[in-house]
């Protein structure tokens, strides 16, 4: 029956030659569902009653849903993220990224180096030609800056903290910290290695 349908497919006269190339992919994909899934899948067609598939076609008495639950689990997308986070390795530890703004090129430098140094992080990440808008002493200020994104274990948070207070020209340094919630397991036990416990 699909084999007829689809070459019963007629185009009338009064579409465009536009129109018509805008259809032809519905025309082939209502021929691929009604015939072509039942060379593809034939454990589920094979489970469907001979009169339904024969009534009906193979598409129309398939379930979706087994082909989708692999690849889309229930699970929230939060909970996968902390999974992956530590599957396949028990050899990461929680790990942070913190934003932290310099005035310049040299005091970025200096610093990121003094926290690779101190082991206070795996890695600081310059990101130069930043410009932010903030409010000082009740006056809005703008200033050119660069960006720090340091990677480091959670636990090391509030000695990096100290660190860059002590290192900092700012009187208030932005210290920001967000979680890692997941990502490589190679790359967060690399950032555990080269940090100190």
């Amino acid at each position: 029956m699909a084999v007829t349908l689809c070459s019963r497919a007629r185009v009338p006269p009064i579409l465009s030659s536009h129109t018509l190339r805008r259809r032809l992919p519905l025309v082939g994909a209502f021929c691929m569902l009604s015939f072509g899934l039942s060379n593809l899948c034939p454990t589920f067609c094979s489970t469907s009653s001979s009169s339904s598939v024969s009534k009906t076609g193979c598409a129309q008495s398939l379930s979706f849903a087994p082909l989708f639950r692999p690849k889309f689990s229930s699970q929230t997308p939060a909970k996968s993220a902390r999974s992956m986070a530590t599957e396949g390795s028990s050899d990461t530890v929680p790990s942070i990224v913190v934003y932290v703004t310099v005035p310049n090129k040299e005091v970025g430098k200096k610093l990121a180096e003094s926290i690779v140094n101190e082991k206070l992080a795996a890695c600081v990440n310059r990101v130069p030609g930043i410009e932010s808008v903030y409010l000082w002493q009740g006056e809005v200020q703008t200033d050119a800056e660069e960006l720090l994104i340091i990677k480091t274990r959670q636990s090391l948070l509030d000695a990096l903290t100290q660190h860059v207070k002590a290192n900092h020209p700012y009187d208030v340094p932005e210290v920001i910290a967000l979680p890692i919630n997941g990502g490589s397991p190679q790359y967060l036990e690399w950032i555990k290695d080269s940090t100190r416990d």
